[in-house]
Formats: C-alpha cells, sequence, structure tokens
C-alpha cells in the first residue's frame, strides 16, 4: 500500500505496548513514512508474531471511511534504555494501567516527547509525575475497536485527534506533536484546558457505559438506552464542576448531552448505529473491563466529593463485581 501522506520530517517513533489505540496509529503513521516500533513485555514479541492482521475503516479522507485489511508487519523491542533515539513515545494504556507504564519509563525517556494519548481521571500533572514536564505533551485518539479472538485488529480511524495544553500555549515540542498529525492526515482539534477536557470526557463514557454494562455490549444500544446514558451524563457534570472545571470551556463537548433529549438521543443512535466508523467502534470494543473501571472510578469520586450521582448509583451492581486488574 502506497501512502498518500508524505512528511516534511521522518521521525521516530515508539509505541508504549501493542494496544488498539497504538496499533491503529502505528500503522497510520508509518504508512505515512515515520519509523513506528512498539514497547512490549519481554516474550510477548514472539507471541505477538510478525505482523499484525488488520480490518480497518480508515476516514481520514472519506467521511463514511475506506476499508483496508492488510497483515502489516510490525518491528518490537522487549528492551529501552534512556539512550535510545526515539524522537517521540506515545503512550496508549488502559487509564487504571497509566501509573505503573509511567513510572516505567520516567527514567527511560530520554530526549524523546512523550504524547499522553490516553484516558485519564488522576490529575493530570500528578499522573505524568515520574516523567520530565517540559517533555509531556497532552492528547486523546480518535479511534477505537478491539482485537477479536481470531487476533484481527477491527478497528475505526476517525479523521481528528484531540490535542490540548493545560492553559498555556504549545510548546516547540507540542508543536513538532501536531505536525507529526497534520502530515499523516489528520486534523487536530485544540483544547488549551486539556485536564477539563479530559474530566469531560471521563464522565461522558461512564454516563455512556450506565447503559453499555447494563445491555452487555456498546452496540445494540436503543435510542431510549441512548436518552438515559445522555440523562446519567447530565447528573455526572456537577461532579466535574466539583473537580474545578469551568464547564463553559468544554461547550462543544458537552453539546452532544446538553441538546434537547428529543433532538440530542436520536441522532446520537443513529450515529452509533448507523454511521459505519462509529459502528465499528461499538461493534469491535473488546474490554468490558475498562467500562467497568470508568464507572467504579467515577462513582467512588462523587462519593468523596459528596456529589448525588443516582443514575450511575444504580448502575453499580453491573461495574462493582470485578476488582480492576
Amino acid at each position: 500500500m502506497v501512502s498518500n501522506y508524505i512528511p516534511e520530517v521522518r521521525v521516530k517513533i515508539l509505541m508504549f505496548g501493542r494496544g488498539v489505540i497504538s496499533a491503529t496509529y502505528g500503522w497510520a503513521l508509518e504508512r505515512a513514512g515515520h519509523h513506528v516500533e512498539f514497547y512490549v513485555r519481554p516474550g510477548r514479541a514472539a507471541a505477538y508474531g510478525e505482523a499484525i492482521d488488520l480490518d480497518l475503516r480508515d476516514a481520514r479522507r472519506r467521511p463514511w471511511g475506506k476499508r483496508v485489511t492488510e497483515s502489516w508487519p510490525a518491528r518490537y523491542r522487549e528492551s529501552l534504555e534512556p539512550d535510545h533515539d526515539f524522537d517521540l513515545i506515545v503512550l496508549s494504556v488502559q487509564h487504571y494501567h497509566f501509573a505503573e507504564a509511567a513510572a516505567f519509563l520516567g527514567p527511560r525517556v530520554g530526549g524523546a516527547t512523550v504524547l499522553v494519548f490516553n484516558n485519564l481521571w488522576v490529575e493530570p500533572l500528578a499522573a505524568t509525575a515520574h516523567l520530565p514536564a517540559d517533555q509531556v505533551a497532552w492528547g486523546f485518539p480518535g479511534a477505537g475497536g478491539g482485537f477479536g479472538d481470531d487476533g484481527v485488529l477491527r478497528a475505526a480511524l476517525l479523521p481528528v485527534v484531540f490535542l490540548g495544553t493545560l492553559d498555556r500555549p504549545p510548546t516547540a515540542r507540542e508543536q513538532a506533536v501536531r505536525q507529526v498529525f497534520r502530515g499523516a492526515g489528520f486534523r487536530v482539534r485544540e483544547n488549551s484546558d486539556f485536564r477539563g477536557w479530559l474530566s469531560v470526557h471521563f464522565v461522558q463514557n461512564a454516563g455512556l457505559h450506565t447503559q453499555s454494562l447494563r445491555r452487555g455490549s456498546l452496540s445494540g444500544l436503543t435510542t431510549g438506552d441512548i436518552r438515559e446514558a445522555i440523562l446519567a451524563t447530565r447528573e455526572l457534570l456537577p461532579l466535574v464542576e466539583a473537580r474545578g472545571v469551568d464547564l463553559r470551556r468544554h461547550r462543544g463537548e458537552l453539546l452532544p448531552f446538553t441538546a434537547p433529549l428529543w433532538l440530542a438521543a436520536p441522532a446520537m443512535s443513529w450515529l452509533m448505529g448507523h454511521f459505519p466508523p462509529m459502528r465499528l467502534v461499538t461493534q469491535a470494543h473488546a474490554n468490558p473491563e475498562e467500562l467497568r473501571a470508568v464507572c467504579r472510578d467515577t462513582l467512588a469520586e462523587a462519593r468523596r466529593l459528596g456529589v448525588p450521582v443516582p443514575r450511575l448509583e444504580a448502575a453499580e451492581p453491573y461495574f462493582a463485581a470485578t476488582t480492576t486488574p
């Protein structure tokens, strides 16, 4: 496959782990002309094999996406010394594994920029305390999916990536990260209050998962389910404010949850059920523990701050039984 994207500068990129986000964006960035490797735990490279089997819907150029099926040769490494020559390390793990990953990576960052491409509920600066502050960039992927039982990665790659800062202009390192993604055909959506953006996104997920966990799947939610998810998210917005977030700075992200229910619920239901990239994400998602952990952590914070969240509490039987790994 010949890439349609030509980078201004070829960057050496390390994807931390071989999860859905790392593999999906690793493929896109390599196809854009960059050098991509994966850091994996000792012994994993042999288990993973020489290639990642992909069944992707790439929506960077077409709203409905172009299907890509291929066996993509992947480069793995099982050690990382501080004197490596990577320019960019992309850190995207389950939010409950982030502390372990950041602690491991801290003394091994070298001269690289670390893109935190991650769902987070803890304070961002606390989460990245092990990483050199002036080498951290903040972002969030616009992709999703899962590895099936057959080992195939089925995912959708949306045209937007979310990048931001913590109330300051982007540094030269952060601008370079933006150029890497733009050069790979992505649109960058900026937010200068990325701490707030992460909190808003986390509770949106928690609201949605009050219904997806009850149904046992992200796919197949009815318009009534979506309506209840929107109402659950609305109940969680005071929790975000209690964490010190100014919701006025996030009106765009909140619009699907603050618009009139008669409009928002059918629109979101159609998007999830009929828009091919989103339908693929909901059908292919394969980590229910992540969904349960999002709800557990959100409920724990609501109880700590004394914020009533009746719909999330009513859903607790669907996420309380499993212990976060």
